[in-house]
């Protein structure tokens, strides 16, 4: 019964805002708890031909001029990132966007956790869109904030006596990075990940924080990798926490012992990466360099020439010479794009197979079209507001980032 009434409630507010009349509306249905879920979109934005939408796009765009900034990160789809006027990873947007204050608004093409950074060290004045609330990512969602503070209860009471900094990679949601800024922790990204984590492992007198072990979440390979490849810890002082099992799935002995405690999640995409395509890459194009993203498991970062995050991955590529091969192992968006862009040189996924990042391509032309037009007519949809106290403990550890890197 309570389904039923749930459905006929989403279907009076499907309809309550595609009625015509006066004022704003908001693109979306807030449910309980402050969870959106995105409106179909007017018939006329699905009907258009991609020229017809390209071409009213520019023209929205032009009529907008400097109030609008658009941010597209680089998975995003060729239909989208060509309408950018920042490129990059997660954190480089949020940091380019807020170089803009003289924008009012900034369209965050991207997914759900980059919209809420961006709306976090953006300008009071400035509002941040996400042109379609179903981007998310699955590897934020593999932590959420009452399993984390679970875990974080379960620690203090059986490392009683030992400081625990608990650090968070960019990929998560905006209240487990105002978790980690109420806690010591800082927030990390793919390119900063070693400094962080010397950090929070560094004495207090000597600038750090004074932890004796870290819990690193939501992606355990970045964590691993980090710890193994570049700080010279070992495999048996990493352990992986299951938020699905008591006590992680360790025992108390273990959790006491280790330095690095990894939360058990990952990123669907890179998780597609095996040995065996490292292996295969090499055997069709004898002397590639294969390049991956460090999301990728501890054994094909291993096997690979070089590793970092996309803004890494891209300068590698452009700094190569004519006529070098890669096989770069990320989202393929990425490396379709890094083909195009350096045609002297041959640029291969190492997964011939590999799927786009589902949640990032929900952000398409229509969408965006959706946004802008709104815009002009002065509706504000899709914003992302990251409310009090969230964004200020959030702020906080994204400032500690930022002064630690």
């Amino acid at each position: 019964m309570a389904t039923l009434e749930l459905q006929g409630e989403l279907q009076q507010a499907f309809t309550k805002v595609h009625q015509p009349r006066e004022g704003a509306w908001s693109g979306h249905i807030t449910m309980a708890g402050g969870a959106q879920l995105q409106v179909p979109l007017p018939p006329r934005y699905t009907e258009l031909t991609p020229e017809e939408t390209a071409l009213a796009i520019a023209r929205a765009k032009e009529r907008l001029g400097s109030r609008l900034v658009i941010s597209g990160h680089h998975y995003q789809r060729e239909e989208v990132i060509r309408w950018a006027d920042f490129r990059g990873d997660s954190f480089k947007l949020c940091k380019d966007a807020a170089a803009r204050p003289d924008a009012d608004y900034i369209v965050f093409c991207g997914v759900h956790f980059m919209a809420e950074s961006a709306d976090i060290l953006s300008a009071p004045h400035q509002k941040v869109i996400l042109p379609d609330l179903h981007a998310g990512c699955s590897m934020a969602d593999m932590a959420d904030i009452d399993q984390v503070e679970e875990a974080w209860d379960a620690l203090q009471e059986v490392c009683a006596g030992q400081r625990i900094i608990p650090i968070t990679y960019m990929n998560s949601a905006a209240n487990l990075k105002a978790f980690v800024g109420r806690n010591g922790g800082a927030v990390c990204t793919s390119s900063n990940a070693r400094k962080i984590m010397e950090w929070a492992l560094k004495p207090i007198d000597d600038g750090g924080a004074g932890g004796e072990k870290l819990l690193f979440f939501p992606d355990q390979h970045l964590g691993r990798n980090t710890a193994l490849l570049e700080m010279g810890f070992k495999p048996e002082d990493c352990v992986v926490w299951n938020p699905f099992e008591d006590l992680g799935g360790q025992d108390e002995a273990t959790l006491r012992r280790a330095p690095i405690l990894l939360w058990k999640g990952h990123c669907s995409v890179h998780g597609t990466f095996m040995p065996i395509h490292v292996d295969n890459i090499r055997k069709r194009y004898p002397g590639i360099k294969v390049v991956v993203h460090p999301e990728c498991i501890y054994e094909v970062v291993t096997k690979a020439d070089a590793y970092g995050s996309t803004e890494k991955i891209k300068h590698i590529i452009e700094a190569g010479q004519p006529g070098e091969v890669f096989a770069v192992g990320t989202e393929i968006n990425l490396v379709s794009r890094l083909a195009q862009e350096n045609p002297d040189k041959t640029v291969v996924c190492l997964n011939p197979n590999v799927c786009v990042c589902s949640t990032m391509y929900r952000v398409d032309g229509p969408h965006l079209l959706w946004v802008l037009e709104n815009l002009l007519e002065a509706h504000v949809v899709n914003q992302i507001v990251v409310p009090e106290p969230i964004a200020s403990q959030a702020k906080l550890a994204l400032q500690r980032m930022l002064d630690i890197a």
